[in-house]
């Protein structure tokens, strides 16, 4: 778990911006934070399992897929700016994540 900071913040948006753009083949300046994942962009749940993959590497995390699975039903991601507030939730709480609704 990391102590979220506005770096920590502003990389995560870029790396999450440039991995969309990279992966969907499009201009990083056509995604916003309202882009929806699926129907503007083309993306699919994968993307989610490989940026999740990129950030615990980044910030040293250890995070058991099952809790992210679970805290996804509650709190579904169809946007970049909800994946993005997720992510950054993951690297802040790591597993506790799931704990945040109690």
């Amino acid at each position: 778990m990391a102590q979220v900071t506005d770096k920590i913040r502003e990389e995560v948006r870029e790396i999450v911006y440039d991995f969309f753009a990279e992966e969907c083949e499009i201009d990083v300046n056509e995604i916003s934070d309202e882009s929806d994942i699926f129907t503007d962009l083309g993306g699919d749940s994968l993307m989610f399992l490989a940026l999740i993959e990129i950030f615990t590497k980044k910030y040293g995390q250890e995070i058991d897929l099952k809790t992210i699975g679970k805290y996804s039903i509650k709190h579904p991601v169809e946007t970049i700016g909800q994946l993005i507030d997720m992510q950054l939730r993951i690297i802040e709480y790591g597993n506790k994540i799931i704990e945040l609704d109690d």
